[in-house]
């Protein structure tokens, strides 16, 4: 924090008024259920974006960050996503969104911001949620907005659905805003309804690996998009406004009435949904250890249903379990980013040592490992 304020400094020769922070995210399950108005239990993790700002007397927003060489400059009167692209779009897009949503921002003063971070881009960690939350925070306490948390959630939602064009749900966003000390967010995404969970890991001496595929992943092209088309489709054919209205029992007659892929893409968001449920239910009555089946099937799920997982992810996650995990599943989109495992803490090295091996011993890309701790979601740090 003081080293961000201290390059803000060096980058526009004047000190910053304020510095926020937003976490990136990972999810325990419920896997492309949020655009399909279903269940979600994200958590905030202890890896931060930082948005160092610094208000100046014009409508200027300047942007720069310790990633990329280049200054970005936009007025507060002239955006638009057209005139957006690269990191600075998911920052100029929420003040983009601020405005869509019908936020007066004609007395807003223009910023100097600078970005840090230490969420891992293509992780599937949600560093862009980070980003859009963090600034977001920012913008609304700088320019006396008093935006609650959830509303800063969907901007940042919409921010990146419009500016940046990724067809996302508001589970990222959420879980960045919301986030708290050893709890995951359970949130229904058709009320947009949120509470927290308590997780126990502490407690139960459990910690949640990160297993980083390097795999990249882009979620504005390519097979994302292209399942979020095929849950349109499955909805459209079975005459339902979205999957969240159709249930397990209901899936013989959905199998009638859709071609074989359009089914499986169906059928994994219909038992995601429950199986949220009840690993909410799990939590609450028997803690942590109980949840491990479920996180199983759902790595299940997403490779054979959905298929979105890559042989890194599922090599990673079929190891941790047969060395000790409780459960392990990917985390994120899909095609590449990261998976995560539920580990007793005094096996976690041991654990992670296997599935570096094991990946090695098939020739596959080497994993980056690492622990995450469920934290406190965006805030300003100074």
């Amino acid at each position: 924090m003081t080293s961000i304020a201290v390059a803000f400094e060096d980058a526009y020769g004047h000190a910053p008024t304020g510095v926020w922070s937003a976490p990136g995210r990972v999810n325990l399950i419920g896997e492309h259920t949020d655009y399909n108005h279903g269940y979600v239990l994200p958590f905030a993790i202890d890896r931060r974006t930082w948005a160092a700002v610094g208000t100046r007397d014009d409508r200027t927003l300047r942007l720069r960050s310790t990633f990329a060489d280049a200054e970005v400059t936009a007025s507060l009167d002239a955006l638009s996503p057209e005139g957006m692209d690269g990191w600075s779009a998911y920052v100029l897009g929420v003040a983009w969104a601020m405005g869509e949503a019908g936020i007066d921002l004609s007395h807003a003063t223009g910023l100097d911001i600078l970005i840090d971070s230490e969420v891992p881009v293509g992780a599937g960690l949600s560093s862009s949620a980070a980003l859009e939350c963090a600034v977001g925070q920012a913008f609304s306490d700088l320019w006396g907005l008093d935006l609650d948390a959830l509303s800063l959630a969907r901007i940042g939602r919409v921010a990146e659905n419009r500016a940046v064009g990724a067809p996302t749900g508001l589970l990222d966003q959420a879980a960045s805003m919301l986030g708290r000390e050893d709890h995951a967010v359970f949130l229904d995404c058709d009320t947009e309804q949120a509470r927290p969970v308590a997780l126990h890991l502490r407690e139960e001496s459990l910690q949640i690996l990160v297993m980083n595929s390097h795999v990249d992943h882009e979620h504005a092209t390519g097979g994302y998009g292209a399942r979020f088309a095929s849950c349109e489709r499955g909805a459209r054919t079975l005459g339902v406004t979205t999957l969240r209205e159709v249930t397990p029992e209901g899936l013989d007659d959905a199998r009638a009435q859709l071609d074989e892929e359009t089914f499986r893409r169906v059928r994994h968001v219909v038992t995601e949904n429950q199986r949220v449920l009840d690993t909410v239910a799990a939590l609450s009555a028997k803690g942590p250890r109980a949840i491990g089946e479920l996180m199983n099937a759902s790595q299940a799920s997403m490779r054979d249903d959905f298929e979105i997982t890559v042989p890194e992810i599922d090599l990673a996650c079929d190891t941790a379990v047969a060395h000790g995990a409780v459960g392990a599943r990917m985390t994120g989109g899909g095609f590449g980013g990261s998976a995560i495992a539920v580990v007793p803490a005094s096996a976690a090295d041991d654990i992670a040592a296997a599935v570096t091996s094991a990946l090695a011993l098939a020739g596959l890309r080497e994993p980056t490992i690492f622990t995450v701790v469920p934290s406190q979601g965006a805030r300003r740090d100074s």
